[in-house]
């Protein structure tokens, strides 16, 4: 399930001294428009080994987009790719992606798509497209009217591969021709790239890849014929045309995964030895430091048994070399790193309670445990081998917080690098020596810069000062804690009002997403979202965020209490909230609201019916309301199968309560969310008036999970605007 929304959740209390600071924000500025979005380092790509990078900037004035080249150490940037200078027939160059080759002389271009519906993460690209930097000219590789997939050269740079109508297929730039490598690419075989459930569920979207030599191509091969149909409608349709679509829910029947190796000299397959159960997983395979060798990690159906895999691609024959087992259930992640060596790899995992980082060699044997301590790893950024070093953020310092770290592959050396009281997102360059480095704070929006890979500053790229947010009355940003009743410390963030006044009684507007791993109380730029919320501190209300049990950043133990009771102790958990913000003395606690997206959609649902004494109105967006209607992999990671576990799926389900709403609920919903159906709504809504309550609903025609569009934005966020006004 996504949790993207969630990263919008905390405020920007920073804003002090400089200017009158009497303005109000509007829906239409914090939702409809641009005015105070932060920009990214657009098309960020390290080139030379980490000596040089690039990136993209659109050019208003010209509608066109330059693709400039820095040099890290001088700081001298050129224009290689200027698009108002390129053409493509009779209109004007677009790109929705770039890639260089492996000697930077060629950049392949993946341009639009043609307009149509997808369902997927990933971004299709229209016809592929090769710009000689030297000559600076452009040429058309394919012609063709149907989305292509993961475009990318080959690591000699002499060959382009990509996806298109499910089958592989390779350009040879010297001999320019086009071979097709699959052939049985049809609506439900998938060769190449993943279903619905794969990509969304184990955030993965490229499904093919390079062996390091570029003879062969590694991929995965997914059969859908005995997945479920669901259908979704095109309400703008004359006649409500029917959009079907593949997608498992929990206990159902999944794709059979095989993962296939192709040699491009004689364009046979092979076939790896998964094993003789197909009710399988492969989140993820790598090829090993020998070109015949690839690693394939098998996961059971329910999660909580991971396989490392050697493969031999010429023959097809693994080994299981390495195996974790776990009672809850073991998150797949990008953390691990083979060794040049082809003795040793890198591992996390949680096995000590807290996820941590190992050293094993290829027998599986455990070296030495590289990081340890009561705090979580967050992301392993890179493996310098020549210095034995590995980079990694983690929460260390802060559960708010995650910063950059060093430790030597011997276990010593262990230091924080980057600045405290920020949190910070890392990308390594290749050779090691440099990184981008993006942070933030409560008081910050995100900065973009160069550094040294001890951590020292070299330049600035990316401020967004946003000084025009100086003139904004906001309310005062606080962090808090507190212990449940049964002695659980949670932490928690607050936005008072402006001119807050302890001797009044505000109202509180809880924001909840709660789902397993996540996290909203973190010391980090709340963006748009975290501006809506200062939208309703200007109208008096007190905002507030818990992180409950279940979360993120708190060892395995804080998380893993859920497995098999979904919203059950995260309910609880903001019940508990609410009771502790109800019992200070500012504020009124007959008035206090809760909402949420998606998971926490979810958990505003149940929790305005498990605690519907201490909550007067909600709003629920996108909400789940029975896990029997989502995806295999997500539900049944936490809640294993509906037919393993009946009882927690009941006891999980808002519908199962729908007799105890007493407060205000406003239910909001895209017709055509392919992530969380409509059809948890519809279920709701029949269950809520089955029991005679009154509630209010919004339908978004034709909108997916996102609700997205500048005008249905607004729209969205005055709705419930003006719900809570009315009713909290």
């Amino acid at each position: 399930m996504r949790y993207v929304l969630i990263l919008f959740c905390i405020s920007v209390g920073f804003i002090v001294g400089g200017f009158a600071q009497n303005k109000v924000f509007t829906n239409r500025q914090v939702s409809g428009s641009d005015e105070f979005e932060t920009r990214s380092v657009s098309g960020f790509q390290w080139i030379d080994e980490g000596g040089k990078y690039s990136y993209q900037e659109y050019d208003s004035t010209t509608s066109s987009v330059k693709i400039f080249v820095v040099t890290v150490s001088s700081g001298k940037s050129e224009v290689v790719v200027d698009t108002k200078n390129l053409r493509e027939g009779n209109d004007s160059f677009r790109f929705t992606a770039y890639g260089w080759s492996p000697d930077q002389r060629q950049i392949l271009f993946s341009g639009n798509p043609p307009e149509r519906q997808y369902y997927s993460r990933l971004t299709p690209a229209g016809n592929l497209f090769l710009y000689d930097v030297k000559k600076k000219t452009l040429r058309r590789i394919t012609d063709v009217e149907v989305p292509q997939y993961n475009p990318k050269f080959s690591q000699d740079g002499k060959k382009i591969g990509y996806v298109r109508e499910h089958d592989i297929y390779v350009w040879d730039l010297e001999k320019g021709v086009e071979s097709q490598l699959t052939a049985d690419g049809s609506d439900h075989i998938i060769n190449g790239k993943f279903d619905w459930v794969y990509e969304e569920e184990f955030g993965i979207s490229d499904g093919w890849q390079w062996s390091p030599d570029g003879s062969r191509i590694a991929f995965w091969k997914l059969d859908e014929h005995r997945v479920p149909d669901f259908h979704m409608m095109d309400f703008a349709s004359l006649r409500a045309d029917v959009l079907p679509m593949k997608y498992p829910k929990s206990g159902d029947e999944n794709s059979v995964v095989q993962i296939g190796v192709v040699d491009l000299a004689d364009k046979k397959t092979v076939w790896m030895d998964l094993g003789t159960d197909d009710d399988i997983y492969v989140p993820r395979i790598y090829w090993g430091s020998q070109p015949a060798t690839l690693i394939l990690v098998r996961l059971n159906r329910l999660q909580n048994r991971l396989e490392l895999m050697k493969g031999d691609v010429r023959t097809g024959k693994t080994e299981v070399f390495f195996t974790e087992q776990e009672k809850t259930w073991i998150s797949v992640d990008n953390d691990v790193r083979f060794l040049k060596n082809g003795r040793q790899f890198i591992w996390s995992s949680e096995k000590d309670g807290y996820k941590h980082v190992y050293l094993f060699d290829m027998e599986g044997k455990e070296v030495r445990q590289l990081t340890k301590g009561r705090w979580d790893v967050a992301n392993v950024v890179h493996l310098d081998e020549e210095r034995g070093i590995l980079y990694f953020t983690a929460a260390e310092k802060s559960v708010l917080e995650k910063h950059l770290y060093a430790v030597r592959t011997d276990g010593s050396g262990f230091q924080r690098l980057s600045r405290e009281n920020f949190s910070w997102n890392v990308s390594m360059a290749p050779n090691g020596k440099y990184y981008l480095g993006t942070y933030s704070n409560v008081q910050t929006p995100f900065q973009s810069g160069i550094y040294y890979s001890d951590g020292r500053l070299i330049r600035l790229i990316q401020e967004n000062k946003l000084e025009s947010l100086r003139e904004y009355r906001m309310g005062k940003h606080e962090f808090f804690s507190f212990k449940t009743a049964d002695g659980i410390e949670l932490h928690g963030w607050m936005i008072k009002p402006p001119g807050f006044d302890p001797s009044r009684k505000y109202p509180v507007l809880m924001y909840v997403y709660g789902g397993p791993g996540s996290q909203t109380v973190q010391n980090a730029w709340g963006g748009l979202r975290a501006l809506w919320h200062h939208l309703m501190a200007q109208k008096g209300y007190l905002v507030a965020s818990v992180d409950n049990r279940g979360t993120g950043m708190r060892g395995k133990a804080f998380k893993s209490v859920t497995y098999r009771n979904l919203g059950k102790w995260e309910a609880h958990d903001q019940i508990e909230a609410a009771k502790y913000l109800g019992a200070q003395s500012y504020v009124d606690k007959t008035r206090i609201g809760i909402w949420g997206w998606s998971y926490g959609g979810y958990m505003t649902s149940l929790t305005m019916l498990l605690g519907a004494d201490y909550f007067k109105a909600g709003v629920a967006v996108a909400p789940v309301t029975h896990w029997k209607y989502y995806d295999t992999i997500y539900t049944e990671r936490y809640m294993q199968r509906p037919q393993d576990n009946e009882e927690g799926y009941h006891e999980s389900a808002p519908l199962t309560h729908a007799e105890k709403l007493k407060g205000r609920l406003l239910i909001v919903h895209g017709t055509t969310d392919d992530n969380v159906h409509w059809q948890n709504t519809t279920a709701f809504v029949n269950a809520l008036q089955s029991e005679a309550k009154q509630f209010e609903t919004m339908f978004y025609v034709n909108k997916n999970h996102g609700i997205r569009g500048r005008e249905t934005r607004t729209h969205l966020f005055e709705m419930i605007t003006k719900f809570l006004e009315e009713n909290l």
